[in-house]
């Protein structure tokens, strides 16, 4: 059966895939902006605000949506706008049905103003632990570096400090071309030592190359992304795989987890249409997609909107957002036993309940 928006909003989901500092309420933003003298925002009240975004994000491919964290960074450097971010995030989260979530950001990027980077985790980890006492739903932070810095080690170990006290993986974000995942090859060394988590941005605006370097030399469990494996497979008139190069192929065998944003990839340029994004061929082909919003302010979109349009774009049923959520549960980083509670205990009886066997 076809679900429709309210049965998708009201189902669980498991988000793997959205930045902190991409995703905050517009009347947020400009309250915060109001309080720390930010100015320069493209419109002064909510709804113009999310619209004046969209309409950005949608412009320069994706340094040109890069270009819209310059407002959210800004207004983001003071514990108590992390704490409230980070909280209202697992507010809205929950709102929509999500009940597990891994939320990234890049600590070194919120320091302009006095805070180290250990504070301003800190601060994002309290917002966190408020949310999720408030709400129920579970949340989980990756710390991102930059491939345009030299911030990977002292972020690794950072991600690697907290651990135990609500981090769970290590992440490498930012402009793929010129800035080669391999150039930060002792941070990712290190997290492979200390076996903890890896994912990376990668395959997103950058040919497939990209992603085999992901895996293959930085060792990544996860790809954020990972649009251009499509490039690894031949597709029927039909949009089916015919066949598929050893990339694909491995990517497929070894059930590395794509955490796919659609919306997101229309705005950069990663993909042309919502009918013509990979998701739908390697959903069929059976790798594991997971769904992903990215980032919510920028790209004005929520995780229930994404599910809403794949749906519509690839025909999906109520046991396919089952399935699709599944896989992002099996996918995440946190502890086996920790998984193996939430399907058994939260998502499955859910699905049960909606009538979807699981």
């Amino acid at each position: 059966m076809i679900p429709d928006r309210e049965w998708i909003r009201s189902a669980p989901k498991v988000l793997l895939h959205d930045h902190l500092d991409g995703g905050l309420r517009p009347a947020t933003l400009l309250e915060l902006a109001d309080a720390c003298g930010h100015t320069g925002l493209p419109a002064d009240d909510p709804e113009t605000l999310g619209a004046a975004f969209v309409a950005a994000a949608s412009e320069g491919g994706l340094p040109g949506y890069l270009s819209c964290f310059e407002h959210t960074l800004a207004v983001l450097q003071d514990a108590e706008a992390l704490r409230r971010v980070a909280r209202e995030a697992v507010l809205d989260y929950a709102d929509e049905g999500i009940v597990y979530a891994e939320i990234r950001f890049a600590p070194t990027l919120h320091c302009s103003a006095g805070l180290d980077p250990e504070e301003a985790l800190d601060a994002v980890l309290d917002g966190l632990r408020e949310g999720e006492e408030e709400t129920g739903t579970v949340t989980r932070a990756i710390l991102c570096a930059l491939r345009t810095a030299e911030d990977s080690m002292e972020v690794a170990e950072l991600a690697l400090a907290r651990r135990d006290n609500g981090v769970v993986g290590f992440d490498l974000a930012g402009e793929e071309a010129g800035y080669p995942a391999k150039r930060h090859l002792a941070a990712f060394q290190l997290v492979h030592r200390e076996n903890f988590f890896i994912t990376i941005h990668a395959g997103e605006a950058y040919p497939q190359e990209s992603i085999w370097q992901a895996l293959q030399w930085c060792g990544a469990h996860r790809i954020g992304h990972g649009v251009r494996v499509a490039d690894d497979l031949r597709l029927e008139e039909d949009g089916s795989v015919a066949d598929m190069g050893p990339l694909a192929r491995y990517v497929l065998d070894t059930r590395v987890p794509l955490e796919m944003c659609p919306t997101s990839n229309l705005h950069t340029g990663a993909a042309d249409s919502i009918h013509h994004h990979p998701f739908g061929p390697l959903f069929r082909a059976r790798f594991r997609v997971t769904l992903n919003t990215d980032n919510r302010l920028i790209s004005g979109i929520t995780l229930t909107d994404e599910f809403v349009n794949a749906v519509d774009a690839f025909g999906l049923d109520r046991s396919d957002v089952a399935h699709l959520t599944a896989n992002a549960m099996k996918s995440s980083f946190l502890p086996f036993e920790e998984r193996r509670h939430m399907l058994l205990d939260r998502i499955f009886p859910a699905y049960a309940e909606l009538g979807v066997a699981t």
